[in-house]
């Protein structure tokens, strides 16, 4: 049973960082590409950032790059996501996600399986 457990979110202040990491059991890890998105109350699903399995290749959103760094550890299953110099506007819930497609995908529909999510709330 694959599963996908995000780490605990939180309240930030504005210009504030916060790194959030993703535990991965059930899966060989290192042959599945990561993502991370994110959702905030009547908004569609966002893109946050992807790395491919090797984790030289990463790419990020446009909303959020220079600002995040989605990175992975292959030896320890995990996945995270830096966050810094967070916005009022980044406040949502993230989600980390599995992709069994060899590239990197900016599309929700392209990830077989899901963590719960954690909320980020950036408070200005």
């Amino acid at each position: 049973q694959v599963q996908l457990v995000e780490s605990v979110g939180g309240l930030v202040q504005t210009g504030g960082s916060l790194r959030l990491s993703c535990a991965a059991s059930g899966l060989v890890f290192s042959r599945y590409v990561m993502g991370w998105f994110r959702q905030a109350p009547g908004k569609e699903r966002e893109f946050v950032g992807a790395i491919l399995r090797s984790g030289f290749n990463r790419y990020h959103g446009d909303s959020v790059r220079g600002r995040f760094t989605i990175s992975r550890d292959n030896a320890k299953n995990m996945l995270y996501l830096q966050m810094n110099n967070l916005k009022a506007e980044d406040t949502a819930f993230y989600y980390c996600a599995a992709s069994q497609f060899g590239v990197l995908s900016t599309t929700p529909g392209k990830y077989d399986y899901w963590g719960q999510g954690t909320q980020v709330t950036v408070a200005s």
